[in-house]
């Protein structure tokens, strides 16, 4: 009777242990205006499937190039469509898997106590605004499509001295709270989730860059298969509301 027992407890920790080693770890490198969304859905999706989901969050810029030296990545999320575009030439991503699931919009947020009056982008051009906080206009997505904005509008050579560029779109948000700037431009999203800030201007929908979010699986995954379930839960209905909960537009 002993010996069966301790055949049945042997079997069954084989069995368990077969299950543990099924579970997944999927590592995400996704933008940091994907944060509080990707959590939330994250969360969901262990609970769901006993696979855990481990993100990195940062810009767009600086993770495709860590996936480019190497870094351990099952999918990206990135976005802009440009540093999925390098990282498909290069031939790092899955291309069959790459969808454009999410768009978003941009607007200018002052301080929550800002007396500031700005009801266009160009008055940030006044006096009283002596630092705008950006995402690197130069490497950054939400940099970029505000650099864009600014640009098709004419006021991008009376702006560009004031700008503070920052690391990535949650930093510009930062700067703003802080009060270290007079105002920022950042994607709405980032906005609807702080406190400290007020939205002074939204940017019209026709007047808004073609803002887009692709995500792929990276082609050294190591976690293929788990990584494509992921993406196929990211593409879901389920996954779309909670997206739109958070302010994205979900491309038609």
């Amino acid at each position: 009777m002993i010996k069966s027992n301790l055949q049945i407890l042997l079997l069954a920790g084989l069995v368990l242990g077969a299950g543990a080693a099924r579970a997944a770890s999927i590592v995400v490198f996704a933008a940091a205006s994907l944060t509080d969304s990707l959590q939330e859905i994250g969360r969901d999706y262990t609970r769901q499937s006993g696979e855990k989901v481990v993100l990195n969050f940062g810009s767009s810029s600086s993770l495709a190039r860590q996936i480019e030296e190497g870094a351990p990545a099952d999918v990206f999320f990135s976005a802009d469509q440009a540093q999925m575009d390098s990282l498909a030439k290069q031939g790092l991503i899955v291309t069959e898997t790459r969808r454009n699931r999410l768009s978003n919009s941009l607007v200018i947020v002052v301080a929550d106590d800002s007396k500031l009056a700005i009801v266009s982008a160009k008055d940030l051009t006044q006096a009283s605004v002596k630092r705008i906080a950006l995402a690197d206009p130069q490497t950054v997505p939400a940099g970029i499509y505000s650099r864009r904005y600014l640009e098709k509008l004419g006021l991008w050579p009376a702006l560009a001295s004031k700008v503070v560029p920052t690391d990535n779109v949650r930093a510009a948000l930062a700067a703003v709270e802080s009060g270290n700037v007079e105002a920022g431009m950042v994607y709405k999203t980032d906005a609807a989730i702080s406190k400290k800030v007020k939205i002074a201007f939204a940017v019209p929908p026709g007047e808004t860059p073609d803002i887009l979010y692709p995500m792929a699986v990276v082609k050294a995954s190591r976690e293929p298969v788990a990584a494509r379930k992921f993406l196929d839960y990211l593409n879901s209905a389920e996954a779309a509301r909670m997206f739109e909960k958070f302010g994205f537009l979900i491309p038609k």
